[in-house]
């Protein structure tokens, strides 16, 4: 059977010479979404400064791109298995950047979520259909190893770019700029991905069946926005309903595909103990580190009052340190196993987590960085190595929709993390105790406080600020403590779900 199969793998791998130009398109794609993703916790503070959103606006800002693009990732990797992986590509791309323009120029925080979510809806089509045509495009197991490492150190160098980038632009422009560098990275994708990049579809795709993306939508935002809702207020009335109406059309999603000749998700894929190992660990990584990811700008500002561009290369070596490991994790999981490689880059992370549960406002950078490179290089073994075993757990015609569950994994993760762990934070914070006359809105977020702080005395300032800044290390103490135990079961249980698995 293997020596049958040589020489056609051959034969593909020749009819595509330019096959690595075409890797750096889909890398344009990866970098797109991760620089977006970055600069905007680094410019939250400045938005919070000017759109003035309360504390659970300014979560929504943050974790609304990830709602609704976790809720259409199935779909769009479906209809681009349909129609067409490299129309789906680069039409979202387009729209991406147009939407960006939207979100650059918002002026309430209304329209600023609003924006975010038609953003979240572009982004869903990126993504699945780039890991999907590097399955079509790469047929050798090593090459394609190689092409997803390359895949996941982009999107690593992204928070690395997004963040060095945006402190420029900061500290010369308006906090809308931060958006507008999406532009130009769009219109070289559009352009070069239009000569470059084959299309891919499945040659016998079933139709697209829109009751099922309601359904996926609805139970995917339903189940996340009662998750985060009950973290932050509790248990009311209206979140509980939004929990039942989201299971329930999450059961209706799973039954209707299991009935369906051709689902817009084949749910057998999940039979397979490596596949749903690789998404579940995904899963819980980012929730995990997603907390301490998404105010660990806010700390570096507004703590320890770093400027934006500082703040920016601070965060740097988690970047270096994924894209070093992402490149060579696949040599890496052939050399000793899938299940070693996943399971000891996620306890790397847990304890870098857990001794960031030990900083303060006065925490010299030494450890701050050490800390920040080992979660880099244990996240980057982690994901580049479960990617690669998700792609390789499926047939060709059916990659768009497992790439999509990978993704899905990945902004759930996302946006539980932000919504659990970043209610904790929230929540520890507004229990601060200010000085006399301290307005309500200081207690909504740290930025408000630090704006706040502007129109009092020197010393009702500098009491102000010492008391918020203190409650909400405290905050980000819990996060992190909560995010080093998760990763740390999530290691032990990869040991297990992994067993066996090769590339």
């Amino acid at each position: 059977m293997t020596s049958t199969l040589q020489p056609v793998r051959a034969a593909e791998t020749v009819k595509r010479p330019g096959r690595w130009l075409a890797l750096t398109v889909l890398v344009l794609a990866v970098l797109l979404v991760a620089v977006d993703a970055t600069v905007l916790g680094l410019a939250t503070p400045y938005i919070s400064e000017d759109l003035r959103p309360s504390g659970t606006q300014l979560l929504w800002i943050g974790d609304v791109y990830s709602f609704v693009i976790a809720g259409l990732l199935v779909s769009m990797g479906s209809l681009g298995d349909r129609i067409g992986r490299k129309r789906i590509l680069l039409g979202g791309a387009t729209a991406f950047g147009a939407i960006s323009v939207l979100n650059a120029y918002a002026t309430t925080p209304g329209t600023m979520i609003a924006a975010r979510a038609l953003l979240g809806v572009a982004g869903a089509t990126l993504m699945p259909a780039t890991l999907a045509l590097i399955r079509t495009i790469f047929h050798d197991p090593r090459e394609r190893s190689l092409a997803v490492g390359v895949w996941g150190a982009t999107a690593s160098a992204g928070t690395a770019v997004g963040p060095i980038t945006g402190g420029f632009l900061l500290e010369h422009f308006w906090w809308g700029s931060v958006f507008l560098i999406n532009l130009p990275v769009t219109a070289v994708l559009v352009l070069v991905g239009i000569r470059t990049l084959p299309e891919s579809r499945n040659p016998e795709p079933g139709p697209w069946d829109l009751v099922s993306v309601v359904l996926s939508l609805v139970g995917t935002i339903g189940v996340v926005y009662a998750v985060k809702e009950a973290a932050t207020h509790g248990v009311t009335g209206p979140t509980l309903a939004a929990g039942l109406l989201g299971v329930a059309a999450l059961y209706g999603f799973v039954r209707r595909q299991l009935t369906m000749p051709v689902p817009l998700l084949d749910m057998r894929l999940f039979r397979r103990r490596g596949f749903s190992g690789a998404v579940l660990a995904d899963l819980l990584t980012v929730l995990g580190m997603s907390g301490l990811v998404f105010f660990l700008s806010q700390y570096l500002q507004l703590v320890q009052g770093r400027r934006p561009f500082e703040a920016g290369l601070a965060e740097l070596p988690a970047a270096v340190g994924a894209v070093a490991a992402g490149l060579v994790a696949g040599a890496a999981a052939r050399r000793f196993s899938v299940r070693a490689v996943v399971s000891g880059g996620l306890a790397a992370v847990g304890m870098a987590l857990a001794v960031l549960a030990g900083i303060g406002a006065s925490t010299g950078y030494a450890l701050l960085g050490a800390a920040l490179l080992v979660v880099g290089v244990g996240a980057g073994l982690s994901f580049t190595v479960t990617a690669d075993v998700i792609l390789s757990s499926v047939p060709r015609n059916q990659a768009g929709a497992a790439s999509a569950v990978s993704e899905t994994a990945y902004e759930l993760g996302a946006a539980l993390g932000i919504a659990l762990l970043g209610s904790v934070v929230t929540g520890v914070y507004r229990d601060f105790t200010g000085p006399a006359g301290t307005p309500a809105q200081a207690h909504e977020s740290l930025g408000a406080a630090v704006e706040a702080s502007r129109h009092m005395s020197p010393h009702t300032a500098e009491v102000l600020l010492a008391a918020a800044r203190d409650s909400f290390v405290h905050g980000l103490h819990l996060a992190s403590a909560a995010g080093a135990a998760v990763l740390l079961a999530t290691a032990a249980a990869a040991l297990f779900l992994l067993r066996g698995q090769r590339l």
